[in-house]
């Protein structure tokens, strides 16, 4: 089982959290904010990862700090727990309509992190999340899992379908990217010979 454990720990917050890949489905998710708890919560469940994340930060300054080393976190414990990436698909894309929502999700687990973000959510908050914050998030993301991410809502009206939409296509983007390929199990997934 592919598993990993991560603390970090700041003058600005204190996070810790723990995933399995090849988990059910199974969280326990409170970062302060709720709507990113949420969030989080639906993206465990849908990658069919176990997750656990506790954060505590300066909420009463910003809500930017946490929500952003939620991000590094995340992104921390993929990495640890994807290892040396030998045999995984490396790559995933998923597309989901939500309602009146369309939204696609592309993610490169190559090592070369970089992040291309477009929600078109038109309102400073979605529930009690700043919702300018998110690009921040998947950029914390995408830095330490080695990602590169490209997501973006083709149309909808709801903010917050228009953000669910996103973190649902994230979730199976991630899923079957982490997964293995049984034929290329000693194989790294680049013809560089390294990632």
């Amino acid at each position: 089982m592919r598993t990993a454990k991560v603390e970090r720990n700041t003058r600005e917050t204190q996070i810790s959290g723990s995933l399995k890949i090849e988990g059910k489905g199974r969280y326990e998710i409170s970062t302060g904010v709720r709507f990113l708890d949420h969030m989080l919560e639906l993206f465990t469940k849908h990658g069919g990862f176990d997750m656990t994340l506790k954060a505590t930060g300066d909420l009463d300054v910003d809500q930017h700090h946490t929500v952003e080393d939620a991000g590094i976190v995340i992104g921390q414990l993929f990495s640890e727990a994807l290892g040396d990436r030998k045999g995984i698909n490396r790559a995933g894309y998923y597309v989901v309509p939500m309602d009146e929502t369309l939204a696609v999700v592309a993610v490169d687990l190559g090592g070369r992190p970089y992040i291309v973000y477009k929600d078109k959510v038109k309102t400073r908050l979605v529930g009690d999340l700043q919702s300018e914050l998110l690009e921040d998030f998947f950029h914390g993301f995408t830095t330490h899992a080695g990602a590169n991410l490209h997501a973006k809502v083709l149309y909808g009206r709801s903010n917050h379908h228009k953000v669910e939409a996103i973190f649902k296509c994230w979730a199976r983007a991630m899923k079957f990217a982490c997964s293995k390929d049984a034929r290329l199990k000693d194989e790294l997934p680049s013809t560089k010979g390294l990632l």
